[in-house]
């Protein structure tokens, strides 16, 4: 069983959140921790109001101290990247150096389902509708992908919409990534 930390890697949408808390509830000794969510923690305002206050340049600096806390950390961590957590500094280095990269691959008719679906939490998606949005997906995947293409493993993400879906993918990725099978 690894003791590296896990990075779950993709586009938004891809289900890193959905996965990574799915897996914690099954693996004992395992904590999912979500870059955002750090980054508000210790700036104290949602990532949205990083953005407009301070700026891209300010939010990618503290998402990479909430990257290197997890790869410093002794806790068994998967950690959910933001989607473009792996395309600043040199975090996709980091991350395959200290441990297991996976990029969660779902088809673009997902995302854009998704995307549209949690409009009004995604704030860079504000008011777009949904053909931009689809634009915007393929447009940013293919920015990404020199970045993206650097994960060690992919791992399909298509299935995380039912809880019986949920639980066959961690299956799953626990006998490929946790038991190695």
């Amino acid at each position: 069983m690894p003791t590296s930390p896990i990075f779950l890697i993709g586009f938004m949408g891809a289900g890193k959140t959905t996965l990574g808390r799915a897996l914690e509830a099954r693996l004992p000794g395992w904590r999912y921790v979500d870059l955002d969510e750090e980054v508000e923690r210790h700036a104290g305002m949602s990532v949205a109001k990083i953005f407009s206050v301070h700026g891209e340049g300010a939010f990618r600096k503290m998402e990479r101290q909430a990257l290197a806390d997890a790869v410093n950390s002794t806790e068994r961590l998967i950690v959910g990247c933001g989607g473009g957590t792996p395309c600043f500094f040199d975090n996709m280095e980091l991350m395959n150096s200290c441990g297991v990269t996976i990029l969660l691959q779902a088809r673009n008719s997902t995302l854009l389902r998704r995307l549209v679906e949690a409009q009004a939490q995604r704030p860079k998606l504000n008011g777009f509708t949904p053909g931009e949005i689809e634009r915007f997906i393929t447009e940013s995947l293919a920015q990404r992908e020199p970045w993206y293409s650097l994960a060690r493993h992919r791992f399909p993400s298509d299935r995380l919409e039912t809880p019986a879906e949920i639980e066959a993918s961690c299956r799953l990725f626990i006998r490929k990534f946790i038991n190695g099978e």
